[in-house]
């Protein structure tokens, strides 16, 4: 009978870890902050990216600006693959990031280990 409580619980756990990692947990879609020049959002990376997606205007010059408050060795670089970024973050300062918005379409970025995601949405 323990071996059957503790069968189960590891196939939870593992249900559990794979759900974390793998699922798809919608998020709300935050809109930059828009002036007449420029469009920015501030993301914050604790125990991943807050806000996770955002929303940018098409043609506008835009900055993701990045706070990292995490401490972990993951989170310390974000890659952006289609836009060919690679950046390290550095802890507790704000690290702005520019972003080409000439084409619309979703793009994903990561931490550098592909474990923690974000999207920006261009329209």
């Amino acid at each position: 009978m323990t071996k059957l409580i503790i069968l189960g619980f590891a196939l939870f756990l593992i249900g559990f870890i794979a759900w974390w990692f793998f699922g798809n947990h919608d998020t709300a879609a935050v809109d930059a902050a828009v002036t007449e020049t420029s469009q920015d959002v501030g993301v914050e990376v604790s125990g991943g990216y807050s806000p996770s997606t955002v929303v940018l205007k098409q043609g506008l010059p835009a900055t993701l600006t990045f706070n990292r408050k995490d401490s972990s060795s993951c989170l310390e670089q974000v890659v952006f693959p289609d836009f060919g970024i690679n950046e390290f973050l550095p802890q507790n300062k704000a690290y702005a990031i520019p972003i080409d918005t000439s084409k619309p379409g979703e793009y994903e970025y990561a931490c550098g280990m592909n474990m923690f995601h974000g999207k920006v949405i261009i329209k």
